[in-house]
């Protein structure tokens, strides 16, 4: 359960004005819900997260729980940017955690694999089948992040 109410974001859309994916953000749980839809391509994946990115600076948030159980798609040719080019960043910003809701689809779930292979190395992440056991773990992780340091006098 959360902690506290969500503030929704964000509904991006794809190229044909469908919702590609939705960006909620539970402040009391430093945690960004980004559900997604449709029929997945790598450019539309990045283009999603790089609209994710612009919370990144504003919000503080420390997990993530990534759903794509209602997509599709082989989306896998964006796995070289996630890992070169967002992962390092977003640790740098303190994530600590994804849970990933992954989708039925065969095509999504290879490149699905992937990149929590890629990914766990550096993160706590983990593949789930249903969204409140996903939840649950992502909790587990905490996500409160340590105190600023008082400023020296």
């Amino acid at each position: 359960m959360l902690s506290g109410p969500s503030t929704q974001l964000l509904t991006l859309q794809d190229d044909h004005g469908l919702a590609l994916a939705e960006y909620s953000f539970y402040p009391a749980d430093e945690l960004l819900h980004v559900r997604w839809h449709g029929h997945l391509t790598g450019a539309e994946v990045i283009r999603g997260v790089r609209q994710g990115e612009q919370w990144r600076d504003q919000l503080r948030f420390s997990l993530i729980l990534n759903d794509k159980s209602n997509t599709g798609g082989d989306w896998s040719d964006a796995l070289p940017w996630l890992q070169y080019e967002w992962l390092p960043v977003a640790v740098a910003a303190g994530v600590k955690a994804l849970a990933y809701v992954f989708s039925p689809d065969l095509e999504n779930q290879f490149a699905t694999q992937k990149f929590v292979a890629a990914l766990r190395p550096h993160m706590a992440i983990e593949l789930f089948e249903d969204w409140d056991v996903a939840l649950a773990w992502l909790q587990q992780q905490g996500g409160s992040r340590p105190a600023a340091p008082p400023p020296l006098p």
